[in-house]
């Protein structure tokens, strides 16, 4: 009986403490992005990188049915920095590479790379840094990457510290 009331009362208490954990871990995780793979320059920008970059705004509901306003930097800016062929040189075997994107808690998602060429899905993905006019907080940032026309948001990646860039044929 004893055991019966006290296990509950173990999950919550662990449940909570794996919840203050992950928002210890994403607000010491550094304010900056990897960009690597099979890309001409390697590089880690960092906030004030993106600060001084092209940056739009995208509104998105929330769980709670709320509008929420993002700011960040188009994905496609922060690739065409790395020499990722994004503009008209997106072309025969280009097309056949994609984008991984990846967070702090080792989520992953996948990005063609026609999704986000302009003459091909023209998807308009946001790397965000902030949510409402305010830095990102806790579980969120400090870098967030957004897709506000999909349906589902499982490939909005919270905690985002990377980008891959993979070629299938080179």
């Amino acid at each position: 009986m004893i055991k019966n009331r006290l296990l509950p009362r173990i999950f919550l208490i662990a449940a909570f403490s794996q919840f203050v954990a992950m928002a210890q871990t994403s607000a010491s995780a550094p304010a900056e992005i990897a960009i690597r793979g099979d890309v001409p320059e390697s590089l880690v920008l960092k906030a004030s990188d993106l600060a001084a970059m092209p940056r739009e705004t995208v509104s998105v509901a929330d769980q709670d049915g709320t509008k929420v306003e993002y700011e960040g930097v188009p994905l496609r800016e922060i690739l065409k920095r790395a020499g990722v062929p994004v503009g008209k040189e997106l072309r025969g075997k280009v097309l056949a590479s994609y984008i991984v994107a990846k967070a702090h808690d080792g989520y992953q998602v996948v990005f063609s790379i026609g999704e986000i060429g302009a003459d091909f899905g023209n998807e308009s993905i946001l790397v965000a840094d902030k949510r409402d006019g305010k830095p990102l907080f806790g579980y969120q940032g400090p870098m967030r990457l957004l897709c506000p026309n999909d349906k589902a948001g499982a490939r909005s990646v919270r905690m985002l510290e990377a980008l891959e860039f993979v070629r299938l044929q080179k």
